[in-house]
């Protein structure tokens, strides 16, 4: 099956995945009075009363909108506004297929930081959380800032965070197959976009402390001038405590955990045979992984996870924003904290019980049914400080 064709056909006969389906049907002309004029009128001076009544008289409480520039769309790169709208579709699907959430697209025909920022502003009375998406770095940093800045709902960017959030369950996992602690394992991040900085922020508060990026410019160290942005020079404090200087091939040498958020191809079989015995390799570049599961396994790989659906330890995203939403929501927290992203990272990794653990199960699969709520249970919990 030509996956690509078909979903093309898909698309042109549904015109779109999404509708809007209400929840009251208009039987009669009661059912008008009491859903629109004139018995709305009572909600909404409750509301203009009592501001925050809006999550109990309104959708508000269960709708999160998914903001997109278009800039860095899947493995399309800059592709604009409208031609990132069914990707936006397709993640409102996840949002209600696996935690029951709507979720809209907001796909905004600008990619100028203070007007994106203005906009989610402007209409954010509608919504109880932001999921920025597919936004290039380093643009995104600056628009998620500023808004975690000025909204009183969760601010969240999936690229970033979501991903940052799977990758450590998997490597807690992988840990445990392993025999290592978080604080002697010797960790590699090649990609230092949106992803790659912010795994290596996450898995620093974790505990995590020897860890080194990579870009198309070699190993990040403070005081390099090439290829640096804010963003890289900020990481750089918090990473590369020996200051080592070359690239990639001079980077693995000796490190037990290679994650990849960058592009197809760049690890080598002969890189993998001069890291550590029972090393775990994250090749997450899609469609085509930065190696492939047989050949890291034959140079050495003890553990080796992608983001493919076709090889075992897919390390996908949607593991992790359904469940952190659905927490979210549920505690009407007004953002999403560092002690609520670990608590989400805890319970994925949890959710595979000891006999389903092994080095082909270091994840669960994106649609265990067990996944979303073990994670809003926890996010839930740790929101509330319990």
């Amino acid at each position: 099956m030509d996956l690509y064709k078909e979903s093309l056909k898909l698309h042109y006969r549904l015109k779109g995945k999404l509708e809007i389906k209400s929840k009251i049907k208009l039987s009669d002309r009661l059912a008008l009075s009491l859903a629109y004029t004139p018995g709305v009128a009572e909600p909404s001076r409750v509301i203009y009363s009592q501001p925050e009544e809006v999550f109990a008289l309104t959708n508000k409480n269960n709708c999160v909108a998914i903001v997109s520039d278009g800039s860095a769309v899947l493995g399309l790169g800059n592709i604009g506004a409208e031609a990132s709208l069914p990707v936006m579709e397709g993640k409102a699907i996840l949002f209600k297929e696996l935690a029951g959430i709507d979720a809209f697209p907001i796909c905004i025909k600008s990619q100028n930081v203070e007007e994106i920022v203005r906009t989610v502003e402007l209409i954010s009375p509608v919504f109880g959380g932001i999921n920025l998406e597919d936004i290039s770095a380093p643009r995104c940093f600056l628009i998620e800032r500023e808004l975690k800045k000025r909204l009183k709902i969760p601010v969240f960017h999936d690229d970033q965070h979501g991903t940052a959030v799977v990758t450590l369950a998997a490597l807690i996992n992988a840990l445990k197959l392993t025999g290592r602690k978080a604080e002697d394992t010797r960790i590699l991040i090649n990609g230092a976009g949106s992803a790659g900085i912010a795994i290596a922020y996450f898995l620093y508060e974790f505990g995590f402390e020897d860890i080194i990026i990579c870009d198309s410019f070699g190993i990040i160290y403070k005081g390099r001038e090439e290829g640096m942005n804010f963003a890289k020079e900020e990481v750089a404090e918090i990473t590369n405590r020996e200051r080592m200087k070359g690239g990639l091939k001079e980077g693995i040498r000796g490190r037990d955990v290679f994650i990849g958020v960058s592009v197809p191809g760049i690890l080598t079989g002969e890189m993998v045979k001069t890291m550590n015995p029972d090393s775990i390799v994250l090749a997450m570049a899609n469609p085509e992984p930065e190696i492939h599961p047989q050949e890291a396994r034959a140079a050495g790989a003890r553990i080796v996870g992608t983001g493919r659906s076709d090889y075992p330890n897919q390390i996908n995203n949607v593991l992790g924003f359904p469940g952190i939403f659905l927490g979210a929501l549920r505690a009407r927290s007004k953002a999403i904290t560092e002690e609520m992203k670990i608590a989400a990272s805890l319970a994925l990794a949890n959710v595979l019980k000891e006999n389903e653990l092994n080095e082909d199960c270091i994840i669960p699969n994106p649609l265990d049914k067990r996944v979303a709520e073990s994670v809003a249970k926890a996010v839930e919990k740790a929101a509330q400080g319990k």
